[in-house]
């Protein structure tokens, strides 16, 4: 059986584990010359953000830290999609997937346990459960045991 891998969606909050989660979604995109999706949703904002921030500026913004990610080389060759969605983040990401025909999430966790995850919950865990497509997470830099590289040789060897 083989696996078509053409839309790649890596959500990112910018910190660490999502950007850990970006070099091996972009390893993977190139690895089955996929496009590239980079979704950030910074979660509920409340009945005053429009007045407080202007939506088109804070598009804008967002925009711009996005597109600081990808190498221009990546730029040319993955053809990334940039979007900012207001919500739930769990829920924006699974909902932007399914309407984008996202083949394959790959998504940072920042592997909160305890208290810590029973109080915060797990948006990674939220998507993995309701996604409409494989979801793959990627601990923080500092928990991960693989290197990216290493990594993403294997989990392309095993998707072939």
């Amino acid at each position: 059986m083989t696996i078509a891998i053409k839309r790649i969606l890596v959500p990112t909050d910018f910190s660490e584990a999502s950007d850990a989660a970006l070099m091996y979604g972009i390893g993977l995109a190139r690895a089955f010359g996929a496009q590239l999706y980079l979704l950030h949703v910074p979660g509920e904002t409340g009945v005053n953000f429009e007045a407080d921030f202007p939506m088109v500026q804070f598009e804008n913004a967002t925009r711009e830290r996005l597109e600081t990610l990808v190498s221009p080389r990546d730029m040319i060759t993955l053809r990334p999609e940039y979007a900012l969605r207001l919500g739930t983040p769990a829920d924006e990401i699974v909902r932007y997937a399914g309407s984008r025909e996202i083949d394959l999430i790959v998504m940072g966790t920042h592997g909160r346990s305890g208290v810590a995850h029973m109080v915060m919950g797990s948006v990674a865990e939220k998507v993995v459960r309701t996604a409409p497509c494989p979801v793959v997470t990627v601990r923080h830099p500092e928990r991960a045991s693989d290197t990216p590289q290493e990594a993403i040789a294997e989990g392309a060897q095993a998707l072939m």
